[in-house]
């Protein structure tokens, strides 16, 4: 999961950089010639393979040391890595880690740097490019790929729940009684005795089929769970939409969506709390059949797809409050770390990724959306030739129906609060008004 954000060892890490553990300054024919990349994705691996490839035979002499792992491993490598002064040239960057790594001063600024100066916010879709400028007004990214949410569902359990695909593509939403989506949702769970949740005698303790998967309890940005929802109220994480001093979850708005969405469990929708688990996620709980829809990122495009025996197809958000449909639009970018052992190499490279050649390859390979337009246009003729239509994740973009993931200070500490007060909400039916204080409690962090 991209939007899954992993404590970092904060204060290890700044107290490495104080006391000076972390210069990672090497010289040497080796480190001349080897440029090292960090990815988590091994599902992308193939197409930056290929990349790589390209750009050792355009550039004699340098050769693209690959390294990937997942998820988890992933952050808490990297984050020993800088104590250590091991830290690669390249890696792939989060937007969740992002303030944390600016702050912390481990990134190199792309303005700053030759090939990787040239980078504009145009060359990119709208958005990516910009939401990687640092408070000090530097570039510390390079877009690579972008994504957006949509609800996959089964097909075969929609016609058998009477739902046409134009019903489940125009959806509406609302926090009082959720709308046609809850009818929705209602309609496709099915109890043990093959009642639906719309029916007389339901019984939300035994259910067979959850109308929704749960994909736990979204800590503080709900990414591919309650943010397309809240969002669609008008409601903003923060005061401003990069860098923000105030967080607004205290906003009566999101606590009336986070009270209605948690409650479809309560009514046997959607799966309780306990039920989600590393290796039960929503893709799992679609893909053995016990969920008929899934809200989730156009990253697992393939993946929903690809299950044997399911005929997956996808929907749009559906439309809230304001009249408006809302998804978050979230973006990776490469960034070159500040003690680079190959920095000139590392800027070469980077701007390879940028590349439109680049770009094309990784659309080609038809896993993620690339960063620039002429990528996402060979991913979607990808998708296209697979038999898949990826509308609903492309036309909030052209619709600029997006919202961006919040980018404050403290990403770590916010997360940190926020992850037990979602998860109190959801299994134990703690009130939401209790996101009052951890909201007074996040705030009083960000005024420091």
């Amino acid at each position: 999961m991209r939007s899954r954000a992993v404590t970092a060892c904060a204060g290890a890490l700044a107290l490495a950089f104080v006391s000076g553990c972390a210069s990672g300054d090497s010289t040497g024919a080796a480190a001349s010639r080897t440029v090292t990349y960090w990815l988590w994705d091994a599902n992308q691996l193939p197409a930056y393979e290929a990349c790589a490839k390209d750009f050792e035979k355009r550039n004699p002499g340098l050769d693209v040391q690959i390294t990937q792992m997942g998820w988890n491993d992933y952050w808490t490598k990297l984050t020993a890595s800088f104590i250590a002064g091991t830290q690669p040239d390249v890696f792939t960057d989060h937007i969740s880690k992002f303030a944390q790594f600016a702050d912390l001063k481990v990134l190199a600024p792309l303005d700053e740097l030759p090939y990787t100066n040239r980078i504009e916010d145009s060359d990119y879709q709208p958005g990516l490019a910009s939401a990687w400028i640092g408070q000090d007004g530097h570039r510390y990214g390079a877009p690579k790929d972008w994504d957006t949410v949509a609800l996959f569902y089964n097909k075969k359990m929609a016609r058998a729940a009477g739902l046409s695909p134009e019903e489940l593509n125009n959806l509406t939403w609302n926090p009082k009684d959720g709308g046609t989506f809850e009818k929705a949702i209602a309609r496709l769970t099915v109890d043990e005795n093959g009642r639906r949740g719309d029916e007389k005698g339901f019984d939300p303790r035994r259910v067979k089929v959850y109308g929704l998967a749960t994909n736990d309890a979204g800590d503080g940005d709900g990414q591919t769970h309650w943010s397309s929802f809240a969002a669609s109220t008008g409601w903003h994480y923060t005061d401003k939409k990069t860098w923000g001093t105030r967080y607004n979850y205290d906003d009566p708005r999101f606590k009336e969506t986070i009270d209605w969405y948690f409650g479809l469990a309560k009514k046997g929708y959607l799966p309780p709390q306990k039920d989600f688990s590393e290796t039960n996620g929503p893709e799992v709980q679609f893909g053995s059949g016990k969920a008929a829809t899934a809200l989730h990122g156009s990253w697992m495009i393939q993946t929903y797809y690809g299950f044997k025996g399911i005929d997956a197809a996808t929907a749009r958000t559906p439309v809230g409050p304001t009249g408006k449909r809302a998804t978050m639009m979230n973006g990776l970018a490469d960034s070159i770390t500040k003690n680079a052992r190959n920095k000139e190499g590392a800027a070469k490279w980077v701007a390879h990724l940028a590349s439109a050649d680049c770009q094309r390859t990784v659309g080609r390979s038809g896993v993620v959306f690339p960063a620039t337009k002429d990528g996402t246009d060979t991913a979607v003729k990808t998708y296209a030739e697979d038999g898949i239509d990826v509308d609903a994740f492309t036309e909030p973009v052209a619709e600029k129906a997006t919202f961006p993931f919040p980018i404050t200070n403290f990403g770590a500490d916010v997360h940190g609060l926020m992850r037990p007060a979602m998860q109190d909400i959801y299994a134990n039916d703690a009130p939401v008004d209790t996101l009052d204080r951890t909201n007074d409690q996040i705030n009083l962090l960000l005024s420091q």
